[in-house]
Protein backbone atom coordinates (compact mmCIF):
# COMPACT_ATOMS: atom_id res chain seq x y z
CA UNK A 1 0.00 0.00 0.00
CA UNK A 2 1.54 3.48 -1.07
CA UNK A 3 0.03 7.21 -0.29
CA UNK A 4 -0.86 8.81 -3.63
CA UNK A 5 -2.33 11.92 -4.76
CA UNK A 6 -5.16 10.74 -7.66
CA UNK A 7 -8.06 13.29 -8.94
CA UNK A 8 -11.38 12.06 -9.68
CA UNK A 9 -12.51 14.88 -11.60
CA UNK A 10 -10.93 17.86 -13.50
CA UNK A 11 -11.17 20.97 -11.59
CA UNK A 12 -9.06 23.09 -9.52
CA UNK A 13 -6.59 22.13 -6.51
CA UNK A 14 -9.26 20.62 -4.17
CA UNK A 15 -9.81 18.02 -6.72
CA UNK A 16 -6.37 16.34 -5.83
CA UNK A 17 -6.93 13.47 -3.12
CA UNK A 18 -4.49 11.94 -0.96
CA UNK A 19 -5.38 8.17 -1.16
CA UNK A 20 -4.09 4.56 0.05
CA UNK A 21 -3.16 3.17 -3.10
CA UNK A 22 -2.82 -0.64 -4.03
CA UNK A 23 0.63 -0.62 -5.64
CA UNK A 24 2.13 -4.64 -5.59
CA UNK A 25 5.16 -5.57 -7.29
CA UNK A 26 7.37 -4.57 -9.96
CA UNK A 27 6.43 -6.77 -12.87
CA UNK A 28 8.73 -7.37 -16.07
CA UNK A 29 11.20 -4.81 -16.73
CA UNK A 30 9.84 -2.47 -14.26
CA UNK A 31 11.43 -1.30 -10.74
CA UNK A 32 9.34 0.19 -7.73
CA UNK A 33 10.99 3.41 -6.55
CA UNK A 34 10.41 4.60 -2.62
CA UNK A 35 10.43 8.63 -3.81
CA UNK A 36 12.42 11.11 -1.67
CA UNK A 37 11.40 14.15 -3.86
CA UNK A 38 8.74 14.77 -6.41
CA UNK A 39 8.68 17.42 -8.68
CA UNK A 40 5.72 20.16 -9.25
CA UNK A 41 5.30 21.16 -13.38
CA UNK A 42 2.82 23.33 -14.62
CA UNK A 43 1.64 20.47 -17.11
CA UNK A 44 0.58 18.62 -13.55
CA UNK A 45 -1.82 21.88 -13.53
CA UNK A 46 -2.97 21.75 -16.85
CA UNK A 47 -3.48 17.59 -16.30
CA UNK A 48 -5.78 18.61 -12.91
CA UNK A 49 -7.49 21.13 -15.02
CA UNK A 50 -8.63 19.02 -18.18
CA UNK A 51 -6.81 21.08 -20.16
CA UNK A 52 -4.39 17.66 -21.23
CA UNK A 53 -6.21 14.57 -21.05
CA UNK A 54 -5.80 11.57 -18.98
CA UNK A 55 -6.05 8.17 -20.04
CA UNK A 56 -9.05 6.98 -17.42
CA UNK A 57 -10.17 8.70 -14.01
CA UNK A 58 -9.72 8.65 -11.26
CA UNK A 59 -5.77 9.24 -12.24
CA UNK A 60 -2.66 9.66 -10.88
CA UNK A 61 -0.44 13.17 -11.01
CA UNK A 62 2.66 13.66 -11.88
CA UNK A 63 6.00 12.45 -14.37
CA UNK A 64 9.25 13.65 -12.52
CA UNK A 65 9.99 12.30 -9.14
CA UNK A 66 14.15 10.84 -7.49
CA UNK A 67 14.69 8.32 -5.02
CA UNK A 68 16.12 5.04 -4.17
CA UNK A 69 15.25 1.38 -5.74
CA UNK A 70 13.75 -0.56 -3.22
CA UNK A 71 12.20 -3.72 -5.34
CA UNK A 72 13.47 -5.06 -8.99
CA UNK A 73 11.08 -6.98 -11.25
CA UNK A 74 12.39 -9.69 -13.54
CA UNK A 75 14.24 -9.13 -17.05
CA UNK A 76 15.59 -5.92 -15.37
CA UNK A 77 19.45 -5.48 -15.89
CA UNK A 78 21.78 -2.42 -14.73
CA UNK A 79 19.58 -1.45 -11.43
CA UNK A 80 19.63 -2.86 -7.66
CA UNK A 81 17.88 -2.55 -4.45
CA UNK A 82 19.70 1.10 -2.62
CA UNK A 83 20.30 2.57 -6.04
CA UNK A 84 19.85 6.22 -6.02
CA UNK A 85 17.66 7.22 -9.27
CA UNK A 86 15.31 9.52 -10.92
CA UNK A 87 12.50 8.85 -13.49
CA UNK A 88 11.07 11.64 -16.19
CA UNK A 89 8.01 10.50 -17.87
CA UNK A 90 5.06 8.21 -18.10
CA UNK A 91 3.12 6.89 -16.68
CA UNK A 92 1.42 9.30 -14.40
CA UNK A 93 1.91 9.02 -10.60
CA UNK A 94 5.31 10.68 -8.86
CA UNK A 95 2.62 12.39 -6.20
CA UNK A 96 3.14 9.27 -4.48
CA UNK A 97 5.19 7.49 -1.75
CA UNK A 98 6.22 4.70 -4.31
CA UNK A 99 5.85 4.18 -7.92
CA UNK A 100 6.34 1.67 -10.39
CA UNK A 101 8.09 2.61 -13.12
CA UNK A 102 9.47 0.98 -16.21
CA UNK A 103 13.42 0.50 -16.07
CA UNK A 104 14.12 1.59 -19.66
CA UNK A 105 12.79 5.18 -18.24
CA UNK A 106 15.14 5.68 -15.29
CA UNK A 107 18.29 7.51 -14.61
CA UNK A 108 21.19 6.45 -12.23
CA UNK A 109 21.83 9.41 -10.20
CA UNK A 110 25.88 10.51 -9.76
CA UNK A 111 27.29 10.82 -6.57
CA UNK A 112 27.09 14.76 -6.99
CA UNK A 113 23.19 15.36 -7.34
CA UNK A 114 20.89 14.89 -4.51
CA UNK A 115 17.60 13.82 -4.92
CA UNK A 116 15.71 17.25 -4.34
CA UNK A 117 17.93 18.37 -6.89
CA UNK A 118 17.90 15.34 -9.58
CA UNK A 119 13.78 15.19 -8.93
CA UNK A 120 13.42 19.24 -10.08
CA UNK A 121 15.32 19.30 -13.00
CA UNK A 122 14.98 16.41 -15.32
CA UNK A 123 12.33 17.58 -17.63
CA UNK A 124 12.95 20.74 -17.23
CA UNK A 125 16.35 20.82 -17.50
CA UNK A 126 16.49 17.83 -20.42
CA UNK A 127 13.53 20.29 -21.92
CA UNK A 128 15.98 22.95 -21.91
CA UNK A 129 18.75 20.97 -23.30
CA UNK A 130 16.83 19.76 -26.54
CA UNK A 131 15.59 23.38 -27.06
CA UNK A 132 19.20 24.60 -27.26
CA UNK A 133 20.70 22.20 -28.80
CA UNK A 134 17.77 20.04 -30.98
CA UNK A 135 14.74 22.45 -31.44
CA UNK A 136 17.40 25.22 -32.64
CA UNK A 137 20.72 25.12 -31.98
CA UNK A 138 21.53 28.09 -30.02
CA UNK A 139 25.29 29.76 -31.57
CA UNK A 140 27.63 32.02 -29.92
CA UNK A 141 26.27 35.15 -31.10
CA UNK A 142 23.04 34.27 -31.51
CA UNK A 143 20.16 36.88 -29.50
CA UNK A 144 17.39 34.65 -28.55
CA UNK A 145 14.20 35.22 -26.97
CA UNK A 146 13.07 33.15 -23.43
CA UNK A 147 9.54 33.63 -22.32
CA UNK A 148 8.87 33.05 -18.61
CA UNK A 149 12.79 33.65 -18.28
CA UNK A 150 12.33 33.05 -14.60
CA UNK A 151 10.55 30.13 -14.20
CA UNK A 152 11.73 26.73 -13.71
CA UNK A 153 12.80 26.20 -17.51
CA UNK A 154 13.33 29.84 -17.93
CA UNK A 155 16.43 30.08 -15.42
CA UNK A 156 18.24 27.09 -16.28
CA UNK A 157 17.20 27.91 -20.47
CA UNK A 158 18.75 31.44 -19.39
CA UNK A 159 22.34 29.96 -18.11
CA UNK A 160 23.19 27.28 -20.57
CA UNK A 161 22.17 29.89 -23.54
CA UNK A 162 24.96 32.36 -21.80
CA UNK A 163 27.55 29.47 -21.75
CA UNK A 164 26.59 28.57 -25.56
CA UNK A 165 27.47 31.79 -26.10
CA UNK A 166 24.58 33.44 -26.40
CA UNK A 167 22.73 36.89 -25.85
CA UNK A 168 19.68 36.26 -24.04
CA UNK A 169 16.27 38.14 -23.70
CA UNK A 170 13.70 37.58 -21.46
CA UNK A 171 10.03 38.48 -20.91
CA UNK A 172 8.69 38.51 -16.78
CA UNK A 173 5.88 39.51 -15.06
CA UNK A 174 7.46 41.62 -12.44
CA UNK A 175 11.05 43.17 -11.00
CA UNK A 176 11.48 40.85 -8.81
CA UNK A 177 11.65 37.93 -11.44
CA UNK A 178 13.66 40.64 -13.65
CA UNK A 179 16.51 40.62 -10.89
CA UNK A 180 16.28 36.60 -10.47
CA UNK A 181 16.37 36.29 -14.17
CA UNK A 182 19.30 39.28 -15.02
CA UNK A 183 21.19 37.27 -11.85
CA UNK A 184 20.67 33.48 -13.93
CA UNK A 185 22.45 34.93 -17.28
CA UNK A 186 19.60 36.86 -18.95
CA UNK A 187 21.11 40.36 -20.54
CA UNK A 188 17.92 41.94 -21.25
CA UNK A 189 15.33 41.06 -18.90
CA UNK A 190 11.43 42.50 -20.11
CA UNK A 191 8.61 43.33 -17.82
CA UNK A 192 6.24 42.38 -20.32
CA UNK A 193 3.47 43.84 -17.73
CA UNK A 194 4.26 47.08 -18.61
CA UNK A 195 6.39 46.87 -21.81
CA UNK A 196 5.74 45.63 -25.32
CA UNK A 197 7.89 42.74 -25.57
CA UNK A 198 8.09 42.44 -29.12
CA UNK A 199 8.70 46.33 -29.49
CA UNK A 200 11.83 46.42 -26.93
CA UNK A 201 13.52 43.42 -28.61
CA UNK A 202 13.20 45.03 -31.74
CA UNK A 203 15.04 47.83 -30.51
CA UNK A 204 17.22 45.38 -28.54
CA UNK A 205 18.84 43.21 -31.82
CA UNK A 206 18.59 46.70 -33.95
CA UNK A 207 14.96 45.99 -35.71
CA UNK A 208 16.69 42.60 -36.98
CA UNK A 209 14.66 40.56 -34.48
CA UNK A 210 15.78 37.24 -33.20
CA UNK A 211 16.14 33.89 -35.36
CA UNK A 212 14.36 31.80 -31.98
CA UNK A 213 11.66 32.10 -29.85
CA UNK A 214 11.28 29.99 -26.75
CA UNK A 215 7.68 30.41 -25.97
CA UNK A 216 5.86 27.87 -23.04
CA UNK A 217 2.98 30.59 -22.25
CA UNK A 218 1.10 30.47 -25.45
CA UNK A 219 -2.03 32.28 -26.45
CA UNK A 220 -0.62 35.61 -24.24
CA UNK A 221 2.23 35.85 -25.96
CA UNK A 222 1.97 33.97 -28.95
CA UNK A 223 1.29 36.63 -31.47
CA UNK A 224 3.69 38.94 -30.64
CA UNK A 225 5.87 36.55 -30.63
CA UNK A 226 6.17 36.13 -34.16
CA UNK A 227 6.36 39.97 -34.40
CA UNK A 228 10.26 39.27 -32.53
CA UNK A 229 11.52 36.79 -35.33
CA UNK A 230 13.79 37.60 -38.02
CA UNK A 231 12.96 36.33 -41.78
CA UNK A 232 13.35 32.41 -41.82
CA UNK A 233 13.13 32.64 -37.81
CA UNK A 234 11.67 29.79 -35.85
CA UNK A 235 8.67 29.67 -33.22
CA UNK A 236 9.30 27.45 -30.66
CA UNK A 237 5.90 26.71 -28.71
CA UNK A 238 6.73 24.39 -26.37
CA UNK A 239 3.79 25.45 -23.71
CA UNK A 240 0.70 26.58 -23.22
CA UNK A 241 0.36 28.33 -19.21
CA UNK A 242 -2.52 31.08 -21.04
CA UNK A 243 -3.88 28.40 -23.23
CA UNK A 244 -3.90 27.42 -26.79
CA UNK A 245 -2.89 29.92 -29.07
CA UNK A 246 -5.24 30.72 -32.25
CA UNK A 247 -5.25 28.65 -35.07
CA UNK A 248 -3.04 30.24 -37.70
CA UNK A 249 -3.09 29.58 -41.58
CA UNK A 250 0.14 28.20 -42.63
CA UNK A 251 0.15 30.95 -45.48
CA UNK A 252 1.11 33.35 -42.70
CA UNK A 253 4.57 32.20 -42.28
CA UNK A 254 5.42 33.15 -45.68
CA UNK A 255 4.14 37.00 -45.02
CA UNK A 256 5.84 36.72 -41.62
CA UNK A 257 9.35 36.26 -43.71
CA UNK A 258 8.90 32.67 -44.56
CA UNK A 259 9.45 31.57 -40.38
CA UNK A 260 9.17 28.43 -38.89
CA UNK A 261 6.69 26.78 -36.23
CA UNK A 262 7.33 23.96 -34.43
CA UNK A 263 5.88 22.45 -31.03
CA UNK A 264 8.70 20.35 -29.72
CA UNK A 265 8.48 17.65 -26.89
CA UNK A 266 11.36 16.45 -25.02
CA UNK A 267 9.28 13.02 -24.99
CA UNK A 268 9.99 13.12 -28.70
CA UNK A 269 13.57 14.08 -28.71
CA UNK A 270 14.22 11.22 -25.81
CA UNK A 271 12.56 7.97 -27.14
CA UNK A 272 15.41 5.63 -27.07
CA UNK A 273 17.42 5.23 -24.34
CA UNK A 274 20.23 6.14 -26.05
CA UNK A 275 19.04 9.58 -26.55
CA UNK A 276 17.50 9.63 -22.85
CA UNK A 277 21.00 8.94 -21.77
CA UNK A 278 22.82 11.40 -23.53
CA UNK A 279 20.28 14.03 -22.19
CA UNK A 280 20.72 13.55 -18.68
CA UNK A 281 24.25 13.12 -19.09
CA UNK A 282 24.69 16.81 -20.68
CA UNK A 283 22.10 17.65 -18.19
CA UNK A 284 24.13 16.46 -15.03
CA UNK A 285 27.65 17.60 -16.72
CA UNK A 286 26.37 21.15 -16.64
CA UNK A 287 25.42 20.80 -13.26
CA UNK A 288 27.71 19.42 -11.88
CA UNK A 289 30.24 21.68 -13.22
CA UNK A 290 28.26 24.60 -11.58
CA UNK A 291 27.71 25.86 -15.15
CA UNK A 292 23.74 25.95 -14.33
CA UNK A 293 23.17 26.55 -10.54
CA UNK A 294 19.53 24.67 -10.19
CA UNK A 295 16.77 26.62 -8.24
CA UNK A 296 14.58 25.27 -6.06
CA UNK A 297 12.04 28.24 -4.89
CA UNK A 298 10.01 26.48 -2.73
CA UNK A 299 10.14 22.62 -1.14
CA UNK A 300 6.50 21.84 0.69
CA UNK A 301 5.86 18.01 1.76
CA UNK A 302 3.91 15.81 -0.24
CA UNK A 303 0.56 16.02 1.54
CA UNK A 304 0.41 19.45 0.60
CA UNK A 305 0.50 18.95 -3.02
CA UNK A 306 -2.22 21.21 -3.95
CA UNK A 307 -1.43 24.44 -1.86
CA UNK A 308 1.86 23.91 -4.34
CA UNK A 309 -0.80 23.98 -7.50
CA UNK A 310 -2.31 26.91 -5.79
CA UNK A 311 0.93 29.09 -5.61
CA UNK A 312 1.70 28.07 -8.77
CA UNK A 313 -1.34 29.58 -10.30
CA UNK A 314 -1.41 32.40 -8.92
CA UNK A 315 2.58 33.14 -10.06
CA UNK A 316 3.56 33.36 -6.46
CA UNK A 317 6.82 31.16 -7.68
CA UNK A 318 9.59 31.15 -9.50
CA UNK A 319 12.09 28.48 -10.12
CA UNK A 320 11.38 25.20 -9.56
CA UNK A 321 9.04 23.66 -6.88
CA UNK A 322 9.25 20.37 -5.04
CA UNK A 323 7.20 18.07 -2.82
CA UNK A 324 9.53 16.25 -0.06
CA UNK A 325 8.33 13.03 0.59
Amino acid sequence: MSKAFRFHQHGGPEVLHFEDVELGDPGPGQVRIRNVAVAVNYRDVLMRRGVHAVKSLPSGIGLESAGVIDAVGPDVSGFSVGDRVACAGMPEGSYAELRIVPAARVIALPAGIDERTAASMMIRGMTARCLLHDTYKVRPGDTILIHAAAGGVGLIMCQWAKHLGATVIGTVSSDEKAAIAHAHGCDHPIVYTREDFAERVREITGGEGVPVVYDSVGKATFEDSLKCLRRHGLMASFGEASGDPDPMPPRRLGALGSIYLTHPSVSNYTVTRAELLAAAHDLFAMVGSGKIKIEISRTYPLKDAPRAHADIESRQTTGSIVLAV
